[in-house]
């Protein structure tokens, strides 16, 4: 009887199969079907990806999933030793295959000429043609030595690269996106679901068969064309779509996508390093942001006296709170920040105001090489005109000093081409004046 062990890798999300002996041809066939590949060198099949019926099949045939036995690093280093051998191998043919075009080319010692027309001709071309062919295949393996340590080089590279810390932070990133997604789909459904309940009349039913809500349809239009060719009665139409959005919200296959993927993300940022609990001033916003990124539906917080509360249209995301709405004092939403690995994201510095003031030109560094300034002559626009200019025809500059900015857009009082419109900035006449900032004093007096 067959020995099958299935092991997971949290490091590159694989499944892998080890068999003591061949398979049979049905679990063969299934394995297979089901996207597992086999790895000769290993001699193990391995899925390119975890899905749950990849782990389904994982645990009937072998009984549990248990931990990989080798890391990313350690097979990274057993391949990259298989190389090496291959490129010594060739090596050793490139030198084997050049010694024997030495010999051959013996015949031709001194510059020895095939003589055309003699009996030793024939043979004279043929050990010509074997020295060709000999030296031919030891360029080609010598070239594939090169391949072959460059292989090697790039699978310790790639490991190296998975382990990388910024790697890590934007694998946490594509996982928190995966996560998203599926909670979107849950919140869509949830949403259908209030709706349907609502549409008690036919009206209401036919209204919202073709209804959509944040750019996403309530049923499948092909759905929608049964009712409209009535094939179905509106209260059954009705019927159905509560029992589809009913099952979506249930579906145990979502569940487990998204149970493993939270398990993901702790692995991940146990390795990336702890979580800091966030000992800041909490507000509203932030627990905003961190719902939203846990894929919350348009989360609304506000303070209130047991400490902030956090609601939403639909059911918030299970690792938050298996209903609309939970209120936590702010130390408890710190730990639970903490818990789920959610980091506040530091504050960014605020840009230098925009200043609205007369001045013949303005000074701003120059972007294409450092060091360097670039003068912009100012015109006098009204709001108006200034919002007539395309989008990507505007916008601001920094000043040299750092403590304005300023506006510039396209010339719109040229009259050459757009592309030979010189930079300019930009007066508004219609809009609250500034005084002139001691910045741009200071640098007047210095020219």
């Amino acid at each position: 009887m067959t020995t099958i062990t299935a092991t997971y890798s949290p490091e590159d999300n694989k499944l892998r199969l080890y068999a003591d002996r061949r398979l049979d041809t049905d679990t063969y066939n299934r394995v297979k079907e089901m996207g597992f590949k086999w790895a000769p060198k290993q001699k193990l099949f391995v899925a390119p990806r975890w899905t749950p019926q990849r782990e389904d099949l994982c645990n009937e045939l072998a009984g549990e999933i248990e931990s990989e036995f080798t890391t990313l690093a350690e097979r990274a280093e057993a391949k990259a030793e298989r190389l090496d051998a291959l490129a010594d191998k060739r090596q050793a043919q490139s030198s084997a295959f050049m010694r024997a075009a030495d010999d051959l080319s013996q015949a031709f010692h001194m510059g020895q000429p095939i003589l055309v027309g003699h009996h030793s001709e024939a043979k004279a071309r043929k050990t010509q043609e074997r020295m060709h062919n000999a030296m031919d295949k030891s360029v080609r393996a010598a070239k594939s030595v090169q391949y072959w340590q460059w292989k090697a080089a790039g699978v310790e590279r790639f490991a190296n690269m998975k382990n990388n810390p910024r790697v890590r932070a934007n694998r946490i990133k594509t996982l928190l996106a995966e996560l998203r997604d599926l909670q979107r789909s849950v919140n869509h459904a949830e949403l259908c679901l209030m709706l349907w309940n609502q549409a008690t009349t036919e009206e209401k039913i036919r209204k919202l068969s073709g209804a959509y809500v944040n750019g996403n349809a309530l049923v499948n239009w092909e759905f929608a064309r049964e009712l409209a060719d009535d094939r179905i009665s509106p209260q059954d139409f009705r019927a159905r779509c509560v029992e589809s959005a009913k099952k979506s919200i249930n579906s145990p296959l979502r569940s487990r996508w998204i149970e493993h993927i939270l398990n993901r993300l702790a692995y991940e940022r146990d390795l990336l390093g702890p979580v800091a609990r966030y000992e800041g001033e909490l507000t509203p916003v932030i627990l905003q942001a961190f719902a939203r990124e846990h894929g919350a539906m348009k989360p609304t917080a506000k303070a209130v006296p047991e400490g902030f509360a956090l609601a939403s249209s639909v059911t918030l995301p299970l690792h938050i709170a298996n209903e609309k709405t939970v209120t936590l004092s702010a130390d408890d939403w710190r730990d639970l920040m903490q818990s789920v690995g959610y980091a506040v994201p530091a504050k960014k510095d605020a840009k230098p105001p925009i200043l609205n003031f007369r001045a013949g030109e303005l000074v701003a560094p120059n972007r294409y090489h450092a060091g360097e300034t670039q003068t912009f002559r100012q015109i006098e626009l009204t709001k108006a005109e200034y919002a007539k200019v395309h989008d990507d025809q505007r916008g601001t500059r920094p000043s040299v000093c750092g403590t304005f900015r300023f506006m510039i857009c396209l010339d719109p009082t040229s009259t050459e081409a757009y592309f030979s419109r010189p930079w300019v900035a930009v007066f508004l006449t219609d809009s609250k004046e500034h005084p002139a900032p001691e910045g741009f004093k200071a640098q007047a007096e210095a020219a």
